[in-house]
């Protein structure tokens, strides 16, 4: 997908939740788009956008986060490491599926694992207890396999 289409997606998006298109709210998109398996601070994402777009404020990027993501645009995430970090969000794209999150308590490396391994919970949730589960967040805490890799070398 060339970037033109990608704006135009997101212009459509943000003009469906009645917002007005704006050059921040873009950059903003597409930074966090750009980087899918990062999960960036805000203060990573002002480091990204300025680059393209200097006269744009620290407070304008706070701003436009906590709009877009009220909207569902982008999601606001607690990874355990003291700080909210953000990514493009399961609403900006119907064919994103869940997915999960893989801390390394180590090096504290977060890896995304794709695809949704709780669909039969709650549809099992769903006929117990009558309760439609519409959305989770899944963090999985443990090793990443090069601190595993580490840790075996120094047993040796």
């Amino acid at each position: 997908m060339t970037m033109p289409d990608k704006q135009e997606r997101f212009k459509t998006l943000l003009r469906q939740k009645g917002l007005k298109v704006t050059i921040q709210r873009i950059a903003i998109l597409e930074a966090l788009e750009s980087r899918p398996d990062k999960h960036l601070t805000a203060e990573e994402i002002y480091e990204c956008v300025k680059m393209k777009n200097p006269e744009i404020g620290l407070a304008t990027v706070y701003r436009t986060i906590q709009l877009l993501a009220e909207l569902n645009l982008i999601d606001k995430l607690n990874l355990g490491d003291g700080y909210v970090r953000y990514e493009i969000g399961q609403g900006s794209d119907d064919s994103t599926h869940h997915h999960h999150h893989l801390i390394c308590l180590n090096c504290g490396n977060v890896l995304t694992y794709q695809g949704d391994l709780l669909e039969t919970l709650e549809h099992k949730i769903r006929e117990a207890m009558d309760f439609e589960v519409v959305d989770h967040e899944v963090k999985l805490f443990g090793y990443c396999k090069d601190c595993r890799e580490e840790e075996l070398r120094k047993k040796q």
